[in-house]
């Protein structure tokens, strides 16, 4: 699109209405891929105008036909067809993602936060029930491939009593985690740790480990459309079929469970296959709003008592 109709329509686009009409039309004829916290053209649309304009991105509709000045409509000239034209997920252009309404620093040196186990600890382990049990009674959490941090910040909102210890393989994944942690002021309760997997915290044991791993097998990544492409590869590549690190995380999670310690994994579409692989673990799988049957529970009584059974030849 020339310069000289891009600059028309600031002239002639006055309203966020205007623009979300506009936003939603360009990405449905360039054939966009959601996903990265919106799902449609319509939300990731919205989510860009509010955030880019600095507005509360959960309410549009008091702000729909208000004036803009011409420096807010340049910027959502700009922020929309970078949208087009880079194919980066709209998080990386404004810097910022939401969990539950909860804020995020975000870049390219970490996956855009969207995890469901995000949902399941400000909605299901936020009350004391037969999953987790008291939060207060929480007192050490780890949370495994922490990116930016934001399972690491949920965590110490919910329990409120526990040391949480963070670790990530990527230095430039914990820049932009301890960036997250100075945003919310919880660099005294979190401590970021750099290495691979349990490595960092060897010897500790932990009431509840959070895991969000890279899950995505070959197959899928190398079919990956550009949004998903921008992302860190390290941070979905599981592998030939997308279980390396899951099953890394099974084998090596029970030397740091407390007794009555619990793991949150999340595994994308892979149930049948670790059912199938691990049929002496007795699976707990969570449903959120959306999904259901990607995360899966553990306690670490589970561990000690499931024995692996000889699977005979086919």
């Amino acid at each position: 699109m020339s310069e000289a109709a891009l600059d028309e329509r600031v002239e002639t686009f006055l309203t966020p209405r205007d623009w979300l009409r506009y936003a939603v039309g360009r990405f449905l004829s360039a054939g966009l891929a959601f996903g990265h916290g919106a799902t449609t053209a319509l939300d990731e649309a919205a989510f860009l105008i509010l955030e880019g304009l600095g507005l509360p991105i959960d309410t549009l509709d008091p702000f729909l036909d208000a004036r803009l000045q011409r420096h807010e409509r340049t910027r959502l000239r700009e922020l929309i067809e970078a949208r087009v034209t880079t194919r980066k997920p709209a998080a990386y252009l404004v810097h910022r993602a939401y969990i539950r309404g909860v804020p995020f620093y975000v870049d390219e040196r970490v996956i855009v936060p969207r995890s469901l186990i995000g949902e399941l600890v400000m909605t299901a382990f936020a009350e004391d029930n037969a999953l987790i049990g008291d939060p207060e009674r929480v007192a050490a959490v780890l949370d495994l491939c922490t990116g930016g941090g934001s399972l690491a910040i949920l965590a110490a909102r919910v329990f409120s009593n526990a040391r949480i210890e963070a670790v990530d393989v990527s230095a430039g994944a914990l820049e932009v985690a301890k960036r997250n942690l100075e945003e919310h002021g919880l660099r005294d309760r979190i401590a970021l740790k750099r290495g691979d997997l349990f490595a960092p915290v060897r010897g500790a044991r932990f009431d509840l480990i959070l895991a969000n791993p890279p899950y995505v097998d070959a197959a899928a990544i190398a079919r990956f459309p550009p949004e998903y492409a921008a992302e860190p590869k390290g941070a979905h590549a599981g592998g030939a079929d997308g279980l390396d690190i899951v099953r890394r995380i099974l084998s090596e999670a029970p030397k740091h469970l407390t007794a009555d310690g619990t793991l949150v994994c999340e595994v994308g579409g892979a149930r049948g296959r670790l059912e199938h692989e691990f049929p002496h673990l007795p699976f707990v799988w969570l449903d959120t709003e959306d999904t259901s049957g990607e995360v899966f529970l553990l306690r670490a009584a589970d561990f000690r008592t499931a024995k692996p059974r000889a699977r005979g030849k086919r």
